[in-house]
């Protein structure tokens, strides 16, 4: 669950739920029915269908009636449902591809138990459970697959949105904009002043994709605005696990780690933090010159840099739960990330570049921290060469 929303947040998101006319491709609304297999189902067909929709989220609400949209209250209880023994959320996780976030919220409305299921839209592929892709075709589940048009329909806006586009939250007024995002970085980054008035804030936030307007005076903050300016990633679920973690290792192996590190802020507004961390952390070298001793460090910070907000911008956002990470070791430093490159490893000096995530590149580039003609991997050859150490080594795993 999101750490700034509380209770009052989701009944207010059902009480808004059920306010519609009727069920939605993206709601869908139960009493007591809780069969597993249902709402694995269920979870498929609802993030599948608000793609088409332009929803970022769908609902599954038990405690409510069908047809007067009624709170009545459920028993079911998705903590204490068991498959075997294993519990209901991480049974239905394993059979989900890609495993999409949801979350259950139990909550209390007129003094009656209702369950929300919040659940991620699809992103860059169709929602399968135990392997079959569903979609809503009215207020029924069905197989994707029988239905040509909807599926080709689907893929094609997953090739037109991006995930820098989509929201990362949504609906929350401006109060919730400030608290969540780190607005005087962006202006100091990008060396604007601050405006006097909120609206002014708004207004430069909203130009550069950072928010976006919702409705009625509402805002989404999007995954762009997200995963650069949060105070903290762990405030948006699905972008908790792309914080960039740093270990140093007492030898040149994994086995023994001396300390480990996980940045909580977004990556823009964290990132000169984390340059400094990983200086700190870097072995140095005592020089002698002709009156005083000097410490310099191994490894070139132009390089370093370079190289980290590489595998920032180069990640693929598609793949959860792993995010960019630097190790240190005694004889060297790895940098990765999630995702295989788009250009080959043996043609990144002589390559055009291309960036799976231009949005996000695009701004990193305006704000100075990456290269905005492509030669950053030149700088690091040279770089190494200056410090006379080996040259780097680029590499792709598969999982």
């Amino acid at each position: 669950m999101l750490s700034y929303k509380d209770n009052k947040y989701y009944s207010e998101i059902v009480q808004e739920l059920c306010k519609l006319p009727k069920e939605q491709e993206w709601l869908e609304f139960k009493a007591n029915k809780a069969k597993p297999n249902d709402i694995g189902e269920y979870i498929s067909a609802l993030a599948n269908s608000a793609v088409l929709v332009s929803k970022p989220h769908a609902y599954l609400v038990w405690g409510i009636s069908d047809d007067s949209h009624e709170v009545i209250g459920t028993s079911f209880d998705p903590d204490i449902t068991q498959i075997g023994n294993e519990q209901l959320e991480n049974w239905i996780l394993k059979l989900l591809t890609p495993k999409i976030e949801f979350n259950f919220h139990k909550l209390i409305i007129d003094k009656k138990s209702v369950v929300l299921l919040e659940i991620r839209c699809a992103t860059h592929q169709p929602v399968q459970f135990q392997n079959v892709e569903y979609i809503r075709i009215g207020s029924y589940n069905k197989k994707l697959k029988d239905y040509a048009e909807i599926e080709r329909k689907l893929w094609r806006l997953f090739d037109q949105t991006p995930f820098e586009e989509q929201s990362a939250i949504e609906n929350i007024n401006a109060e919730e904009v400030f608290r969540l995002l780190n607005y005087p970085s962006y202006f100091e980054l990008f060396d604007l002043p601050l405006p006097e008035n909120r609206d002014g804030i708004l207004d430069r936030l909203s130009h550069d994709g950072i928010i976006k307007l919702h409705q009625n005076k509402k805002w989404d903050i999007t995954n762009l605005g997200a995963i650069l300016f949060a105070k903290k990633l762990s405030d948006f679920n699905h972008l908790a696990r792309k914080t960039v973690r740093v270990i140093i290792y007492k030898d040149n192996s994994r086995k023994e780690t001396i300390k480990e590190f996980e940045g909580n802020k977004g990556y823009a507004c964290g990132y000169e933090g984390l340059i400094q961390l990983i200086n700190d952390l870097l072995p140095t070298n005592e020089v002698i010159g002709q009156a005083l001793r000097k410490n310099v460090k191994m490894y070139p910070e132009l390089a370093v840099r370079e190289l980290v907000a590489n595998a920032i911008i180069h990640q693929d956002f598609s793949i959860k739960g792993t995010g960019p990470m630097i190790e240190i070791f005694m004889d060297r430093m790895e940098i990765t990330n999630p995702g295989q490159p788009l250009v080959d490893t043996q043609r990144f000096l002589d390559y055009p570049p291309r960036s799976r995530n231009e949005l996000l590149a695009s701004l990193l580039r305006r704000v100075g921290i990456c290269e905005e003609r492509g030669s950053g991997i030149d700088k690091v050859v040279s770089q190494t060469e200056l410090f006379q150490l080996p040259a780097p080594l680029f590499e792709t795993f598969c999982s």
